[in-house]
């Protein structure tokens, strides 16, 4: 790691804020919203993401829902790409592509907008966290199902011990997947 690398991510970890027993008991949350308050962090955090973007050839970012359309919209615009959501099953207007995918307890849904990408996008996915992978390996399905390639995976934060690295690999099928921050 660069020294440059180095105190981006010492930037950022020093914003992020662990919130005890939230949202229940045991839980430790990682509390991004006073890295999102400090300018200088947030632009540090958007020129870094939108550099990876670059670099691994994306076309268009896809941000998921919600957190990750923090992110993904201003990186989008840093790297002067294109911006797709992907958002829970009947927020998307017309026709769309949908997923389900499996939650602790329980299954969710997500879906996209098919005729936002094209078999000539490379698709760089963008969320604050990953957590056990499900979202985003779901959000992969969607991309390939719409016809475009994945150009990668990144997130802020990877809480290194839920090992949804491992979970997401077979969907990444060879895409890096890059996180700023390991916890």
């Amino acid at each position: 790691m660069t020294s440059t690398a180095e105190s981006t991510r010492e930037l950022l970890l020093s914003r992020i804020r662990d919130v005890a027993d939230y949202p229940k008991p045991g839980v430790m949350f990682k509390d991004i919203t006073p890295l999102l308050a400090d300018p200088v962090a947030f632009t540090a955090l958007t020129d870094t993401l939108a550099e990876l973007c670059l670099r691994h050839g994306a076309t268009k970012i896809v941000g998921l829902e919600a957190r990750g359309f923090i992110l993904a919209a201003p990186v989008a615009v840093r790297a002067g790409l294109g911006f797709v959501p992907v958002r829970k099953a009947g927020k998307l207007p017309g026709a769309t592509l949908s997923q389900a995918y499996e939650l602790e307890y329980g299954t969710a849904e997500i879906e996209i907008h098919a005729e936002d990408l094209s078999a000539d996008d490379r698709i760089m996915v963008i969320d604050d966290v990953l957590a056990t992978g499900g979202t985003a390996g779901a959000s992969l399905e969607l991309i390939r199902r719409a016809g475009a390639q994945v150009a990668g995976v990144a997130v802020l934060m990877e809480l290194g011990f839920l090992a949804g690295r491992a979970r997401l690999a077979e969907s990444l099928r060879g895409a890096p997947l890059e996180a700023l921050i390991t916890v």
